[in-house]
């Protein structure tokens, strides 16, 4: 955290929680104008503490609502394998998140399907596909408490 003060933080944890603030509006809630939160804005896109703007969709009301995630085990542990796995996984839709993790599995898949029936074709016919997957073991969500969608400093 180089070089932030408390205004850079506070433009940061404004625009966390509503990317969608003019600049106006945004120059108002961190008490400057808005040419120098503007430029503020500018710097921390430049340096990389914001990454992107998104639209928080809703899964449930676009048919998407089942969550699961996904162990990952590989057959082998070596370069080519894993970055064959990786291009891989980028590739299907249904994987929102993927974690290279320590332990007794190697990757964490978070996985967004219809249904049960919509996990299990994913399951046999595109991460079946994926040729240096050893073993898989999926967990269920029943319910998320949680999800800030984002970082726990603020």
């Amino acid at each position: 955290m180089d070089n932030l003060d408390t205004i850079d933080l506070s433009l940061l944890k404004t625009l966390h929680h509503n990317a969608k603030l003019t600049t106006k509006e945004l120059a108002a809630k961190v008490n400057l104008s808005p040419t120098p939160v503007f430029e503020r804005v500018k710097r921390l896109e430049k340096k990389g503490y914001i990454k992107k703007y998104i639209a928080l969709l809703n899964a449930d009301k676009l048919n998407q609502g089942f969550i699961v995630f996904c162990n990952i085990k590989l057959k082998k542990h070596d370069k080519e394998v894993g970055n064959q796995f990786v291009a891989d996984i980028l590739k299907l839709k249904e994987v929102v998140e993927c974690y290279n993790i320590s332990g007794e599995f190697d990757f964490l898949l978070k996985v967004y399907a219809q249904d049960m029936k919509h996990y299990q074709d994913f399951v046999f016919n595109k991460l079946g596909a994926v040729k240096s997957i050893g073993s898989t073991h999926s967990t269920f969500v029943m319910s998320e408490i949680k999800n800030t969608h984002g970082i726990g400093i603020f």
